[in-house]
């Protein structure tokens, strides 16, 4: 692991940190009628270990204000195992968030998700917190930093009972904004 992380992760850390901050400021908090589009994913593979999994999120928001953000993420895991059975989950939710403007560049969030998780042998409801960071690199372009936690039930009166065992989903992607009135400066 300390090969990868010194000839790999610590270059991409330095040269995404000299892209941060050699770009020219982003004036560009999303505005009220604005929609997203985000891509993401993630991936693990244990050193060693005969398992991993790979995760992807496709998803579509819209602005109601500056703040409030409703939209929906159709999302897949895929856990592979040498010499056992691969299985996949995949979500359906719909999510509200609400955008903290502190800057117009660094725009975090907080929100929840619920909807459905399913595969090919069972289908199940699912709840969960959202977080992370909209880091805007161009005024409708921004990279997004993201995590959620996913409990699962198929009673909403069992929700208590399976909090601690859920999924905990990590995702980097690019996203774009469109839409809205901005307002031009000249």
């Amino acid at each position: 692991m300390r090969t990868i992380n010194r000839h790999f992760i610590l270059p991409m850390l330095f040269a995404f940190m000299a892209f941060m901050l050699i770009a020219g400021p982003a004036q560009s908090a999303p505005v009220g009628g604005d929609h997203e589009v985000e891509i993401a994913g993630g991936f693990f593979h244990a050193q060693g270990s005969d398992s991993g999994s790979f995760n992807a999120d496709l998803q579509l928001g819209h602005y109601l204000s500056p703040g409030w953000e409703i939209g929906f993420r159709q999302a897949v895991n895929y856990n592979f195992v040498d010499d056992g059975p691969d299985a996949w989950i995949a979500t359906t939710t719909p999510f509200l968030l609400y955008n903290f403007h502190l800057s117009d560049r660094f725009i975090p969030f907080v929100g929840v998700a619920a909807g459905a998780a399913w595969n090919d042998k069972d289908v199940t409801g699912t709840l969960g917190p959202n977080a992370g960071i909209k880091i805007f690199l161009t005024d409708q372009t921004y990279l997004g930093l993201r995590y959620r936690y996913e409990w699962f039930f198929n009673k909403f009166k069992r929700i208590n009972n399976n909090a601690d065992q859920g999924n905990h989903v990590g995702t980097i992607g690019i996203g774009f904004v469109w839409g809205g009135e901005r307002k031009t400066t000249n």
